[in-house]
């Protein structure tokens, strides 16, 4: 609590004839951190003994006015979740008041004893601020559980499978107080911890190229700690698992916390089928199908993150050293293939992958408050990728083969990234810059009758500065980065140096009522990947070749979005439009070279991208439910050197939840992932329903649900319309019909709590750099 003494008994003394008239109270309120206007403040005028007088609520603003008030002595309380209630003094108000700005600083310890009952969110320029309430958080076992529940605009999330994606596509960055995650270290989080999740809709010049931040703000235990598991597992199919375990200790400023994760997949359920058309050199044309047999499919994926966390009221230093495998065994197809035109001509085929990767990284970030109101943070990253993945195809008839292909990749890549950040507040602006520089070595060896062995270098620097202020009602942002690209071979062949500017503005106007409106523009740098750039050929299968194409250049790409927003009561919706227009992207593309047709990527004219979104949430209802319904149209437009593509892609997704007591029920329909055309291919996977019904006792949840109820099969639809080598190809998987699981989880918590640091920069290289060659 913080208290403000303002007399204003002698301020208005020499103005005669007011005291029998009406007094109105008006007032700004601010975020202390920020300077930005908040919403949404509960303004209680008291008497000078806490007696409630009346009342009112800062709008979009921050701006409010109690009406109709009586000359006298008062007493003025404004409160916000997360943050300090402030008291002002109003001693011998006599007439109409404009109260300066009133800051709001964000508690420094636990809000334990505070309960969110209604749905509080506030907006910002780059993000909104969510406040949990109390309902959600006990309907929910951990922190994925949580963010499903909250039904964010644009964003999906899938508790069992700990997906979290955006519709329409787009990177989305994980952190707790700032720190960068994986979804595993949110699904370690407690509820009950979690003080607000920060949803960067529009995220600044320092994310990079992320479409979307998700940062839970949470409590840290001062002594004590916790314990808990998370448990989901098919119990009619021996197939499927997502187990976790964390554990965290605290003692003074310091914090260790361990996670575990173990996420398992085994089905014999698995094929495909594919038609392919080949036009070849000679004019002649060849079509295929393949119709697929059952196949085998194994997947293991562990997750270690060890973390040492030590805080004080200025410093922060934190270490984590994350180690992620992911072993695939098993990705086998089998089938019959046919020659359309000639039934009797066939072969047998198999197609069979096995793909091992581990990521070791050791983070270190440092973070120091100077002196009026400034921020200096330094984080240092190294990461080693380890890629060991082999592919086995053959074409046979009667036990002969006619094809044998074998591909065997090893690949070692090194990388480091240091970045500091200054932050500096200038009256009601902000100020931020920032130095990025990431070096990455890449020793790959192929294998494939030959042995081929590439050692390649790639370096990105990036310096930008960001100024964040106001005009009147209206919130703006300008930035603008400048970056640099190396890349380099041993042979020197391909190396080259490039330069690019990196814009951004964002506006950002409250509107009349409780309504928004935003618009973004941004010019973003993208760079091809060092496994597109490896000069480096494989065969596909017996007419195919894959090749990379060292030639290749970065590129830039323009992006402007349109948003608006209005909530009233129980109603809110969103809605977006955007547009993206790439020239010069890196993108596939196929040519005849004798017999064989070589697929490459190559610097196509451009790829444009035009979606509209809308969002539309009700509830909760009687406090029991909520409705929330997204659709959208998305439009791809490839324009390549020698092709043309359009594809259109419409969706639809349905999300209910019911939480009464003890109880939660979930049920959801839509796509599990949006459609996509990029280059010459589209990828769609098939509409995907869940039902879900959890009970909540003590420190426990327990559920059961079933994903696919009402299908035979999952299937996943993709598409090349190339003019040398098109096909259409179905993937299923019957173990993904009517699965049915159960989820449990367990969580110990002793110790009282503090608000840890925020942790601002969050870098990572999970990229393996090498390249693959498959259907």
């Amino acid at each position: 609590m913080k208290k403000i003494s303002i007399v204003w008994l002698l301020l208005y003394s020499t103005i005669g004839g007011i005291s029998a008239q009406k007094i109105e109270l008006k007032g700004l309120v601010r975020e202390a951190k920020s300077n930005e206007a908040l919403a949404f403040v509960n303004v209680v005028l008291q008497t000078p003994d806490s007696a409630f007088v009346t009342g009112a609520v800062s709008d979009d603003g921050g701006r409010f006015a109690v009406p109709n008030i009586n000359p006298g002595d008062y007493r003025l309380a404004l409160s916000y979740i997360g943050y300090v209630t402030q008291y002002i003094a109003l001693e011998g108000l006599k007439a109409n008041v404009t109260i300066p700005d009133i800051l709001m600083e964000e508690e420094s310890v636990g809000l334990e004893a505070v309960t969110v009952t209604a749905s509080a969110t506030t907006n910002r320029i780059d993000r909104k601020l969510v406040f949990p309430t109390e309902r959600q958080v006990n309907a929910s076992s951990n922190g994925v559980d949580l963010l499903q529940q909250l039904m964010l605009p644009r964003l999906q999330v899938n508790a069992l499978t700990r997906a979290v994606g955006l519709a329409g596509g787009g990177e989305v960055q994980l952190r707790i107080n700032g720190i960068k995650v994986e979804v595993n270290d949110i699904a370690a989080l407690l509820p009950k911890d979690i003080i607000r999740v920060e949803y960067h809709d529009n995220p600044g010049l320092r994310y990079g190229n992320a479409s979307a931040v998700i940062d839970f703000v949470v409590r840290r235990h001062e002594t004590g700690g916790n314990l808990g598991i998370n448990l989901a597992d098919a119990f009619n199919l021996q197939t499927f698992d997502r187990n976790s375990i964390n554990g965290r200790v605290n003692h003074k400023k310091s914090e260790f916390s361990i996670n575990y994760s173990h996420q398992y997949e085994n089905s014999y359920q698995m094929w495909r089928d594919n038609e392919e058309i080949f036009r070849m050199a000679d004019g002649s044309v060849l079509r295929r199908r393949e119709e697929g047999e059952p196949g085998h499919l194994q997947r293991i994926q562990q997750n270690l993150n060890l973390t040492y966390n030590w805080l004080n009221e200025k410093r922060m230093f934190n270490a984590t050293v994350r180690y992620i495998a992911d072993n695939k065994p098993h990705e086998d197809y089998k089938g019959i293939l046919y020659n359309m035109d000639s039934p009797d001509d066939y072969v047998q085929v198999f197609d069979g992958g096995k793909n091992s990767i581990s990521n070791l990284a050791l983070d270190l970030y440092y973070q120091e408050n100077l002196k009026n109101d400034q921020t200096l943070v330094v984080n240092l990253v190294g990461t080693n990728n380890r890629a060991d993945n082999s592919r086995i195809y053959t074409e046979s008839r009667d036990g002969v083969y006619l094809t044998d292909i074998n591909n065997i990749v090893v690949g070692d890549k090194y990388s480091w990234i240091g970045e500091g950040i200054y932050e500096k507040k200038i009256g009601d602006n902000r100020f931020s810059a920032g130095l990025r520089h990431t070096q990455s070595y890449a020793d790959n060896t192929y294998k494939n009758g030959h042995d081929y062995n590439t050692r390649m270098k790639q370096g990105e620097t990036f310096l930008y500065g960001e100024w964040k202020g106001r005009i009147r009602k209206l919130d703006y942002s300008l930035g603008t980065g400048v970056t640099r690209y190396t890349f380099s071979r041993e042979d020197g062949a391909g190396d080259y140096s490039y330069y690019a500017v990196n814009p951004r503005l964002n506006l950002f106007l409250p509107l009349s009522g409780r309504s928004s409106v935003r618009l973004t523009a941004s010019l973003n740098s993208h760079t091809p990947s060092l496994s597109e750039l490896s000069a480096i050929e494989q065969d596909i299968d017996s007419l195919q070749i894959q090749r990379g194409n060292p030639d290749l250049k970065p590129s830039l790409r323009y992006y402007t979005e349109l948003n608006y927003e209005w909530k009233k009561g129980l109603f809110y919706v969103n809605l977006q439009g955007c547009y993206s227009y790439h020239p010069s992207a890196v993108m596939e593309e196929r040519f005849l070279e004798g017999d064989r047709i070589v697929r490459t990527w190559n610097n196509q004219k451009d790829w444009q991208y035009l979606k509209t979104n809308l969002y539309l949430r009700v509830g909760p209802v009687k406090d029991i439910l909520t409705f929330g319904l997204q659709s959208g149209f998305n439009r791809y437009i490839s324009n390549g050197n020698n092709y043309r593509h359009v594809y259109n892609n419409p969706y639809l997704f349905v999300d209910v939840w019911g939480t009464y007591k003890n109880f939660m029920l979930n049920a959801g329909y839509g796509p599990l992932s949006w459609g996509n055309f990029y280059g010459e291919t589209m990828t769609k996977e098939s509409s995907y329903h869940s039902l879900m019904l959890g009970y909540k006792y003590r420190n426990a949840n327990f559920g059961i649900g079933a994903t696919n109820p009402f299908a035979n099969v999952h299937r996943q639809d993709s598409e090349s319309r190339s003019e040398y080598a098109s096909y259409k190809r179905s993937l299923y998987i019957n173990d993904s019909a009517r699965m049915f699981f159960f989820t449990f989880s367990w969580n110990i918590t002793f110790g009282r709590s503090y608000q840890s640091g925020d942790k601002r920069l969050n870098n990572s290289d999970d990229n393996a750099g090498v390249m693959n060659a498959g259907k």
